[in-house]
């Protein structure tokens, strides 16, 4: 199925092709069409599948013909959980509505909120927000909610592991009870169902399996032992002479030291986290999806705020607690349509978070032992069966 028969505009359609895109993804040629009709909507599906497409670009068809906005209002509220997210959402609207004379924002915590505001003044047809930056510009009167026709919460599973629940009932409370409400998600946790009952109703249920994202991503872990793991990485880098990798580590302080250890057997990496600025954070980013920085070092919180094309490697430095965290780390390669390597360094100590994430993803994920780098401490074998005594379930 092509773009021009899911009844979007010429202008649209002109944007989509020069950006490059020759084809709906799955999600998108499921949603798109529902949205255009006004049904609320709950959609499942991995990241990297093109969900932000999913919801933008009806969304802008549904708002093209509109009136000028008024002052403070917004027709649009896109509610996100970080604030490299909501960047990535904005520059897409922007890049999906250029040929439209639409207006939008991203607005997010961590900086100065003057702009934000004076952005305000004139009205914004599509907003991209975190929670706590909305209800603190709410509380100051600086936004209007009373002429909202469109809610999305975008990875939502995200925000209510972030602990966002409170503020996204307090911002409920205040929206318009007649609007559109679209639920985008990776997963349907409980929480998640839980959120989709109680602010959702009769809403078309849409989900894209994962065999769509599972032929696109190689992964395989390799047993090693903790203090081996940085010579590891500089050694998988230097051999392999890798383009790119995002590497996932745990805390900032060992994000910091691992950096620290690149760059003593020369290799270039930065480190991103929460305890950068913005303003370095952005940088950060720009340069990664430039080309231009080769190897970035990220604790969690970048998991779902990067969105690079052709990123090949993503390393689990550390293996993350999380069945879920894994499914979007690794998410950010292999996107539209491309084959990625999603490696993961496993020490004897992460064993059992190891068999949690198997079974989440239903199969054991290969094992590689690289030469020189054997484990002095063996990694156990991991096992589905429900009998396995190593590993016992939650």
């Amino acid at each position: 199925m092509s773009f021009s028969k899911l009844g979007l505009s010429p202008q649209i359609l002109q944007a989509i092709s020069e950006l490059g895109y020759k084809k709906p993804t799955p999600i998108q040629e499921k949603a798109i069409p529902v949205i255009l009709k006004g049904r609320d909507v709950i959609a499942c599906a991995q990241t990297g599948t093109g969900k932000t497409g999913a919801f933008v670009l009806p969304i802008l068809e549904r708002l093209k013909d509109e009136p000028e906005i008024r002052a403070k209002r917004i027709r649009v509220l896109i509610l996100t959980p970080t604030r490299e997210l909501a960047i990535q959402i904005e520059a897409n609207v922007k890049a999906y509505s250029q040929h439209l004379s639409l207006t939008s924002l991203a607005m997010y915590g961590g900086v100065d909120d003057t702009s934000q505001k004076e952005a305000l003044i004139a009205g914004v047809d599509i907003l991209v927000a975190t929670p706590g930056r909305l209800l603190d510009m709410y509380t100051q009167r600086a936004i209007h909610f009373d002429e909202i026709q469109i809610l999305v919460l975008d990875e939502a599973d995200r925000m209510l592991d972030m602990g966002f629940i409170g503020d996204i009932n307090k911002i409920l409370e205040r929206l318009p009870e007649i609007r559109q409400n679209l639920l985008f998600s990776a997963t349907l946790s409980p929480k998640v169902r839980f959120l989709a009952k109680t602010a959702i109703e009769n809403a078309v249920q849409i989900t894209i399996r994962e065999k769509h994202n599972k032929p696109k991503i190689n992964q395989y872990l390799i047993p090693i032992d903790k203090d081996k793991k940085s010579a590891l990485l500089s050694h998988l880098i230097t051999e392999n002479k890798w383009d790119q990798a995002l590497i996932f580590i745990e805390t900032k302080r060992g994000a910091a030291k691992l950096v620290s250890q690149l760059e003593k057997r020369g290799v270039k990496a930065e480190s991103f986290h929460s305890g950068r600025s913005q303003s370095v954070r952005e940088t950060l980013l720009a340069d990664f999806k430039a080309g231009t920085l080769a190897y970035l070092v990220a604790t969690g919180v970048a998991s779902r705020g990067i969105d690079i094309d052709n990123l090949n490697y993503v390393i689990n430095y550390d293996l993350p607690d999380q069945a879920d965290d894994y499914i979007h780390r690794i998410g950010r390669t292999g996107r539209a349509g491309a084959t990625g390597h999603a490696i993961s360094f496993v020490s004897r100590d992460d064993f059992r978070s190891l068999c949690y994430i198997e079974k989440r993803l239903g199969a054991l994920i290969p094992r590689k032992i690289i030469a020189g780098f054997e484990p002095t401490k063996e990694l156990p074998e991991s096992s589905l069966k429900p009998d396995n005594k190593k590993f016992k379930s939650r």
